[in-house]
């Protein structure tokens, strides 16, 4: 590590400034032990997420560069596109938020423990009950095969994690996120930190200044009061029907 980090305690009603954020480990901001879904949407407020394992202090992140998703960029292979088109999959909106974030704490793919803790599953729960997380589900039949969640501020959606029991179901789950999302006008995704998935959907790196920008300007677009509503999505147009 290259610098003190400050440590967040239940009073403090602050994050430090970005720019103090460390660059090894990248983005390293704060620790704390306050992961209430107040602190937690206060972070999201400013592009800052938690990342911890268990037994860890919560640590709190704001990487530079950061890892999004320019919608008009995203990138739908020749496979993919087959898929999609047989629609051979049902996808949803905020129908079972609680299984996909226990699925996601659980993937069965995931080959390293899990940082979606209990505070964690417990916090963001309590999150979608408020309103601010939200998930994507793709159903094969009745059965739940793949999904994502995140946190949103207006037009600010971060995701946090997806996963998948059946070829392909994550990525329809981004790309119906992304058709969602553009129906309104946003045209960004958080996701946060890249990796070689992320990358083959388009995910590129940008500078925090950058992000923070794209940020503030899907900040300010309200979104319709039955955005998140639960419901059955459709590709082909805006997805805001029952």
């Amino acid at each position: 590590m290259n610098g003190a980090i400050p440590w967040l305690s239940l009073d403090s009603t602050t994050f430090p400034d970005l720019s103090t954020a460390l660059t090894d480990p990248n983005g390293l901001l704060a620790f704390g032990d306050d992961l209430t879904p107040k602190r937690i949407f206060q972070a999201y407020q400013q592009g800052i997420f938690p990342w911890f394992s268990d037994g860890d202090p919560v640590m709190w992140w704001s990487p530079d560069p950061r890892a999004i998703i320019d919608i008009s960029q995203l990138k739908i292979n020749k496979t993919l596109n087959k898929v999609l088109k047989r629609q051979e999959f049902t996808v949803t909106v905020n129908k079972s938020f609680l299984q996909v974030i226990e699925y996601c704490a659980d993937a069965p793919f995931r080959t390293e423990e899990t940082w979606i803790v209990q505070p964690m599953l417990t916090a963001y729960k309590t999150l979608h009950h408020e309103g601010k997380a939200h998930s994507i589900e793709v159903w094969l039949e009745s059965e739940l095969v793949g999904g994502l969640y995140g946190v949103a501020v207006n037009g600010y959606f971060s995701g946090e994690s997806m996963f998948y029991t059946h070829s392909n179901a994550s990525k329809v789950a981004l790309v119906y996120l992304a058709k969602l999302l553009k129906s309104v006008n946003v045209n960004l995704i958080d996701c946060q930190m890249l990796n070689p998935f992320l990358a083959s959907m388009g995910c590129v790196e940008i500078s925090r200044a950058q992000f923070i920008k794209q940020q503030l300007q899907a900040k300010s677009i309200q979104m319709p009061k039955d955005f998140w509503l639960p419901r059955q999505l459709t590709l082909f147009n805006s997805g805001r029907q029952s």
